[in-house]
């Protein structure tokens, strides 16, 4: 087949590809960079339209259906609290999916797609485009979608792995338009604009860094506490890490280079880089991931498969917390009724983790919020707080304050541990609350 000739006679423009849109349809942007120029096209048509059910799993553009004013057209769903949709979500506006231990392992009814947009790069010789800098479910969306339909972005990177599509499976392209945002671009891994380190991130760094050691497969989740810890200097003094993560914080892509990450004592896909989404880097940086063979960008379900973590020996899950209770318990979700953040692969990561030879699960937070006037270690979770993690899978909690061990740890020892590692403002409340849950009357 000449594949040259069967991908160009797919072009239609993006006012054609809004048209197949019909009242009542589904339509999902696959995880990851939305395909803005189609997207606004539908948005576009917001007074011709009735119950369209938009999905977006990662929001960072505006098409508008955020406002008020757009849910008798769209009603949108989403997967990740962002800047762009944290007032919509706040609002209820918008309709939340909290996704499961791995996500899309099969793709319910939120994903088959009466209309799949994606963005993908020009096709190669053999007809086969890359998703560029991630992949999550991709290809399993596309394979169970109605219509698929695609921008082309030449700018995007190919990487190894699986990353990539035939131009056979797509039934129409458009020509991509950047209309600004649509990706961390050195940012959060959330599409949150980063801010300069808190102090007591310095604090939180070291005690981190004291339950690491050579050789350690580590994994990092998205946060404001967990991702600013690469570039101060976590890494410092380590050797032969390996890396099996949902994507790369700022400074990751750096230590590659630099040979600290090498994957040289993984147990499992050895000397390679293993992600589903390279984030938080810059454009030099994204330039020498291109076909670099370290980089191996997967299917979220098997790079979350709970059995692949675990069969790496020394693996280290860090990932962030909101608030951590006196028994372990931890939200990286909600506070009461507000949702913050989506836990994403958190459960697999530390479940694999505490399975893993030599693992270690390790939660970070401050002590305190909202300037230090609420305790982020608390007796009992908020009513309406969702439990992330149960007290079963608590291993390590670290604040500026320390770290507490708690895996093998009674219900008292427990809070013993925590009271220690919260802001000492709220240590003498916390013992008489944990007085009064713990110990006799």
């Amino acid at each position: 087949m000449d594949h040259s000739k069967n991908y160009e006679s797919k072009f239609i423009t993006e006012e054609q590809a809004a048209s197949f849109v019909k009242s009542g349809d589904q339509v999902v942007f696959t995880s990851g960079r939305e395909a803005q120029s189609v997207g606004l096209a539908i948005a576009a048509r917001k007074e011709e339209l009735e119950g369209v059910r938009v999905l977006v799993s990662t929001p960072t553009f505006d098409f508008g259906w955020y406002d008020d004013g757009w849910s008798d057209a769209f009603e949108v769903t989403v997967r990740m609290p962002t800047e762009t949709c944290q007032e919509a979500i706040d609002a209820r506006r918008v309709d939340f999916d909290p996704g499961g231990v791995i996500p899309f392992v099969e793709i319910g009814d939120l994903y088959q797609a009466d209309v799949l947009l994606t963005e993908v790069s020009p096709p190669d010789k053999n007809g086969f485009c890359s998703f560029g800098a991630s992949v999550w479910a991709k290809k399993r969306q596309i394979s169970c979608a109605k219509l698929v339909i695609a921008e082309v972005n030449d700018k995007l990177i190919r990487t190894y792995g699986d990353n990539f599509v035939h131009v056979s499976e797509i039934d129409h392209f458009v020509e991509h338009q950047s209309f600004g945002g649509g990706g961390p671009g050195g940012g959060s891994l959330a599409g949150r604009a980063l801010k300069e380190p808190e102090p007591y991130l310095h604090a939180i760094k070291d005690n981190v860094a004291s339950l690491l050691r050579d050789g350690d497969t580590v994994q990092i989740g998205v946060g404001r506490t967990t991702e600013p810890l690469v570039k101060l200097g976590l890494f410092d003094g380590r050797n032969d890490l390996g890396w099996h993560s949902e994507a790369t914080p700022p400074g990751i892509i750096p230590l590659v280079r630099e040979g600290v990450i090498n994957g040289s004592r993984k147990t499992i896909n050895q000397c390679k880089v293993v992600v589903t989404s390279i984030g938080g880097s810059s454009r030099d940086e994204m330039q020498w991931v291109d076909q670099n063979p370290m980089f191996h960008l997967i299917d979220v379900a098997d790079l979350e498969d709970i059995r692949s973590i675990a069969a790496h020996d020394n693996f280290v899950a860090l990932n962030n917390a909101l608030a951590v209770d006196l028994m372990g318990q931890a939200t990286a979700e909600t506070i009461e009724n507000r949702w913050l953040a989506q836990a994403g692969g958190q459960l697999a990561f530390a479940l694999g983790a505490l399975f893993s030879k030599g693992g270690r699960s390790i939660l970070v937070l401050p002590s305190t919020a909202k300037q230090g006037s609420v305790s982020r270690i608390q007796p009992s979770l908020a009513q309406g707080t969702v439990t992330t993690l149960t007290r079963n899978m608590s291993d390590y909690v670290v604040t500026e304050f320390g770290v507490a061990s708690l895996r093998g740890k009674s219900l008292r020892q427990r809070a013993l541990a925590l009271i220690e590692i919260a802001h000492p403002d709220f240590r003498d409340e916390l013992r008489r609350e944990a007085k009064k849950m713990l110990w006799p009357r």
